[in-house]
Order: structure tokens, then sequence, then C-alpha cells
């Protein structure tokens, strides 16, 4: 499956930012932020997943996120996002156990730029409701530039598949090579 929109859906997201002025020990409040405030005037890669302190998530697409930045940044690449259909609570506190320091965490609650894009599934066999289905995209000033969808999209999938929306195949692309030779992403958790 590969999304045939061509820009990114136009939505507001529902984020928390850190506040002081809130006081106590939760001192953040609401900030929606429109597609064209995260997407618009930059390069933006965003890789997207069925759920924050999920396994494969955890263990390796954001953590080889994080650690190459540095020569996705040297690619061009402004922003490197990653967006889940979570709420923002759950995003802030999986960035957090993550160590996330240079992706940022975009929670779709809703899952309506999930949608919008083409990429809402249902998980219900595993109790998630509806997630966004595992792909990275390249995003020029809001135009979509390279899809990087997982095969076999469909609803309740039994499987986890992560081949294709890894950081090493997308800078690889963005460097105009293969992936390297021994840098497949490891096969999703099954169970």
């Amino acid at each position: 499956m590969a999304t045939t929109v061509e820009r990114v859906p136009d939505v507001v997201f529902k984020t928390r930012v850190r506040d002081e002025s809130v006081g106590g020990s939760n001192p953040y409040r609401w900030q929606d932020v429109t597609s064209q405030e995260i997407f618009g005037g930059k390069r933006v890669v965003l890789f997207a997943l069925p759920g924050a302190f999920t396994p494969t998530c955890s263990s390796t697409h954001l953590p080889r996120y994080e650690e190459l930045y540095d020569e996705f940044k040297a690619q061009g690449i402004d922003d490197i996002i990653c967006l889940s259909v979570n709420d923002a609570f759950v995003m802030f506190q999986w960035g957090k156990q993550q160590g996330a320091k240079n992706v940022k965490l975009l929670p779709d609650g809703n899952g309506e730029f999930t949608e919008g894009m083409g990429m809402l599934v249902k998980k219900i066999n595993l109790g998630f409701g509806k997630r966004s289905w595992r792909y990275a995209a390249i995003i020029n000033d809001g135009k979509i530039e390279k899809v990087f969808a997982e095969p076999g999209f469909i609803d309740d999938c039994p499987t986890d598949p992560f081949e294709v929306s890894d950081a090493d195949t997308v800078l690889a692309y963005l460097k105009g090579s293969e992936r390297p030779a021994g840098a497949a992403p490891l096969k999703a958790f099954e169970g």
C-alpha cells in the first residue's frame, strides 16, 4: 500500500507544551499545532507507527531515527517526526522513557492525520482500536515527496511488518543509494 495523497492532510494536532506558569507537578498546557506549522517551509522525515511503548516501535523504530539524526540533518532534513495514534500524554511519557532528544513525537490522538494519509487501520485483533499503519515519508513544504509504506496493508494484520520504513532505508534513499548490507531492520516481535 502506498498513499496516493499528494500533500499532508490539513489537521490540528492537540499537543502539550511545558509552561512553568501552570505550576504544580504537571507544568504543561494544551497547544494546538497545525499541519502547516509542522510541515510548512521545511523538509521533514515523518515516520508513523502503531503505538508508543510497543515492542518494535520502542526497541528499533524510534531509537534508530534518534541515533541517525545528525546524518539526516546532513542530507538537508529539518525535522524528524514520529507520529502515532496516541494522546499527547502517552507520547510525552514514551519520549521521556526513550530518551528522545532530537526526534519530535507528534500525537495524532483522534487519528485524523493518519486517516487523511490513507494509513488508518483497525488493530482490533490486538485491542488497539484504530491505529496507524507503519510507514515513513519524506515531506517537502507539505508535499509528499516519497512514502515508504510497509507491505501487507490490511485491517487486523496478524503481523507487524517492518522492512521499509526504518531509518536506514529512508537515509539510504536520501543519499541516493540502496540500504547498506546488514542494515535491515529487526523483524517485528509477535505475540
